[in-house]
């Protein structure tokens, strides 16, 4: 994937204020797919049972557009979380699906910062688009996205408070500049009633691309890797 870096001239005070936080809104880095890997579909269903007889659900949010990048701007035509999750669904029996926002956040990282900024301190729960029927068929949640202000988009939480959790395992997995799994795995404590919140899987944005390993190493740890 090309990408045109372009570093920050004046910033707004806002964009200080994310800054000071060290965890950049929107969730940076170079997409680590090969091109033709890129424009393929994420598929949204398993190709068959686990060895284990788990079924797991791996559902993701991921914005592509101007991202953050090292202190600078980058335009990315696949989002980190969607390259993160790329590798892992390579690597495990689960079914996918990829959650949409009903009203589409901007391409512009400015935008998207400023929207997500009012949906957190409103505590908003942004409408999903084709939401889920059901999640009860699970036994596994991985729930994937970017840390924006050291949390994770609070569609995350519309999502996780859709559906009954109680009995499941939860695994936060994220794309990040600075703030690791942020507040995610309290969040989805309190978001997801009865569920066991597990080992999550943070990764830096820019880092993605050379994730592999520590993809591996989690999901053997976890006990997620089909055996």
């Amino acid at each position: 994937m090309t990408t045109n870096l372009r570093t920050m001239g004046r910033r707004s005070v806002l964009r200080s204020a994310v800054a000071g936080f060290g965890a950049a809104m929107i969730t940076a880095g170079t997409s680590g797919c090969a091109p033709k890997e890129r424009n393929i579909p994420m598929p949204q269903s398993s190709p068959g049972p686990r060895p284990d007889g788990r079924q797991i659900l791996l559902a993701y949010f991921s914005r592509a557009g101007e991202n953050y990048h090292y202190g600078g701007r980058t335009d990315l035509d696949v989002g980190n979380t969607e390259v993160l999750v790329g590798m892992i669904r390579t690597r495990i029996t689960c079914d996918v699906h990829r959650i949409e926002a009903a009203d589409p956040y901007a391409a512009d990282y400015d935008a998207t910062v400023a929207r997500n900024v009012r949906e957190q301190d409103g505590d908003a729960r942004p409408a999903i688009a084709s939401p889920m029927p059901s999640i009860d068929q699970y036994d596994t949640v991985l729930l994937a996205s970017g840390i924006w202000n050291v949390r994770a988009p609070m569609i995350m939480a519309t999502f996780a408070e859709s559906y009954d959790f109680t009995g499941k395992s939860v695994h936060p997995v994220t794309t990040h500049a600075m703030s690791g799994l942020g507040t995610t795995e309290r969040d989805y404590a309190r978001s997801c009633p009865g569920a066991t919140i597990g080992e999550g899987l943070a990764v830096r944005g820019e880092e993605v691309r050379d994730a592999g390993a520590a993809v591996e190493s989690w999901l053997r740890r976890t006990r997620l890797l089909d055996r």
